[in-house]
């Protein structure tokens, strides 16, 4: 089906305006005000005259990394979390040593509570002392900006020889860096994550968070390392951004709702993925997903959408792709409905994969198939729209595309041309 210019400017504009709200039919989650919203994310850095600072020194902390500061952080952040005017958690620069930490709300005080890190926080590396798959968890907070120059490193180096996942489907999750559970309105800024012993950064059931200039990064080898990972969440921004690792660089599974990637830099790792979904029963919807001005950088994929086999039903649709920069990327345009890692029944999938836009993508591919639909026969991929696609094999010989049980629309430069059946 050829698609005119005008036309398909007025699809992206008509997708770009729904996906923002919701793109299916579907319950969206109740919207909750967006403190944030059209505000400086900097400002937060400059102490406001009026707040109070609450120095983790002053809770007993020590900087050396050979003290366990845990009690102290957490003293801590009871203090602020409890004042009842404006509260800043400091933490000045210097090595602290932690095992696991909570900083739980909800808090009493006016504005935001911020977190300021200006130190190295280094994880224990005794595996034994995590009960849950996080180390630092932010939980049941309205308001809430971490903010600073500091890192999390999580040592992860200790743990990766744990990990089995790559041959078992249930196998048990490292600890994450960071989880946000459960927060409304939260501002992640400035800080590094580093070499975290699984996801970097965890977001479950939260509603208008921003991510913007954080750096994440582990080795490409390091197992299921991925660096932010988004489930039944709504509003969740992510730009100016660097991913280097050895999983996802973003994933978006289940719940995830109106997510927009901006200006992110990806690579090494698994690229951006929509998925895995259909892995549990009765999954919630995704939605509203926009990728835009984001580069991978060697990769293993591009822009991939993954679901399980033998899924029950749900939906992923309303997803905008657009100018994206592969380079060297060896599956930079991906559907795979028959995602498993190991030892799956072959049955179709049945998550329905409709309106995905992929909108001016072009680089290089280093294997030959740069484009790989791969649709389910029950439950065939509707609306799918390619739009000004140049990618080039790096190798010798035209890039190729491979497309099966799938709907889709053309316009514009099509490289490599795409046949469907």
């Amino acid at each position: 089906m050829a698609i005119t210019r005008r036309s398909c400017h007025n699809i992206i504009n008509l997708i770009w305006c729904l996906s923002l709200a919701y793109c299916v039919t579907g319950v969206p989650l109740p919207p909750a005000p967006d403190t944030f919203r059209g505000t400086n994310l900097a400002h937060h850095e400059r102490a406001d005259p009026t707040e109070k600072i609450f120095n983790v020194l002053s809770f007993g902390a020590k900087p050396g990394g050979r003290k366990d500061n845990t009690e102290a952080f957490m003293q801590t952040w009871v203090a602020a979390c409890h004042y009842k005017g404006k509260a800043r958690v400091f933490i000045p620069p210097g090595i602290y040593k932690l095992g696991p930490v909570t900083f739980a709300g909800p808090c009493g005080g006016r504005g935001p509570i911020i977190v300021h890190i200006q130190g190295t926080l280094k994880a224990d590396t005794d595996i034994s002392l995590y009960d849950e798959p996080q180390w630092f968890l932010f939980e049941a907070i309205n308001g809430l900006v971490v903010i600073g120059s500091g890192t999390f490193d999580g040592q992860g180096e200790s743990a990766w020889k744990y990990n089995d996942c790559h041959n078992n489907n249930d196998c048990v999750q490292l600890p994450s860096n960071i989880k946000l559970n459960k927060v409304t309105n939260g501002v992640l800024r400035g800080f590094t994550s580093a070499n975290s012993k699984g996801v970097h950064i965890f977001i479950t059931q939260c509603q208008n968070i921003r991510l913007r200039r954080l750096h994440v990064f582990a080795p490409a080898t390091s197992p299921n390392t991925d660096g932010v990972h988004i489930s039944n969440s709504n509003n969740v921004r992510i730009s100016r951004t660097v991913i280097r690792t050895g999983d996802d660089c973003i994933g978006m599974i289940k719940g995830s709702t109106n997510i927009a990637i901006n200006k992110v830099i990806c690579g090494p790792g698994h690229g951006i993925s929509v998925g895995s979904l259909g892995k549990y029963e009765n999954e919630e919807d995704v939605r509203g997903i926009i990728v835009k001005n984001t580069t991978f950088l060697k990769t293993d994929n591009g822009i991939r959408i993954k679901t399980w086999p033998g899924s029950t039903p749900s939906q992923a649709s309303g997803m905008i792709f657009q100018d994206l920069f592969m380079d060297n990327v060896r599956n930079p345009i991906i559907i795979d409905q028959g995602y498993c890692p190991s030892g799956c029944k072959k049955q179709p999938s049945r998550v329905k994969i409709s309106n995905v836009h992929y909108i001016n993508v072009r680089g290089t591919s280093s294997s030959d198939v740069a484009v790989d639909f791969m649709c389910s026969p029950q439950y065939p991929c509707d609306n799918i729209h390619l739009y000004n696609i140049d990618l080039k094999y790096t190798g010798k010989g035209p890039a190729t595309a491979t497309c099966s049980n799938a709907r889709v629309g053309y316009g514009g430069l099509i490289n490599p041309h795409v046949t469907c059946h």
